[in-house]
């Protein structure tokens, strides 16, 4: 299968990812200890690849963690005219939330209950970087991904997506 590895074939990779090496749980003339191997080295790896591939440089943290202060305050304050110009609008490019009185009055009221203001105060934002190359940070809410991307002139609130 491409994307695993084997445990016998690779030990050095297999022992930074689980540790020091441990007995196989099958015997190893009936030729399933590497298949066993493969099958419960694959999510570590994959995982392990997947955080240094997903690291965000340490400049974009930076900026990113100055923003989210900022868009963290406004919600401890509830204010929406603060979080509205911290928003790209028109907001997920619909006309409904075409601009900040309208996404004052439509996309805060609807996206940022109570819980959910709560929840973006003391959840982790999570690093990617999307096909388009451009520079996320998701924060998963209940059923919401709230979603603040880096634009020209600096990170903004740019989506909020179902958490399926």
């Amino acid at each position: 299968m491409p994307g695993l590895i084997s445990a016998k074939r690779y030990p050095s990779l297999a022992a930074q990812v689980t540790g020091p090496a441990k007995p196989a749980l099958v015997d190893a003339d009936a030729g399933q200890s590497d298949e066993l191997a493969t099958i419960l080295l694959s999510p570590a790896v994959a995982f392990a690849q997947a955080s240094e591939k997903t690291a965000a440089p340490h400049a974009l943290q930076t900026e990113f963690e100055r923003f989210i202060t900022k868009f963290r305050a406004a919600l401890k304050a509830n204010d929406s005219a603060a979080v509205a110009g911290m928003t790209r609008l028109p907001f997920m490019e619909d006309t409904t939330y075409s601009d900040a009185a309208k996404f004052r009055a439509k996309a805060y009221p609807e996206f940022f209950t109570k819980k959910n203001r709560a929840c973006i105060r003391r959840e982790k934002a999570v690093y990617d970087r999307d096909e388009e190359n451009n520079d996320n940070y998701h924060i998963s809410c209940y059923e919401n991904i709230f979603t603040f991307t880096r634009r020209p002139a600096g990170f903004l609130f740019t989506d909020v997506s179902v958490n399926d």
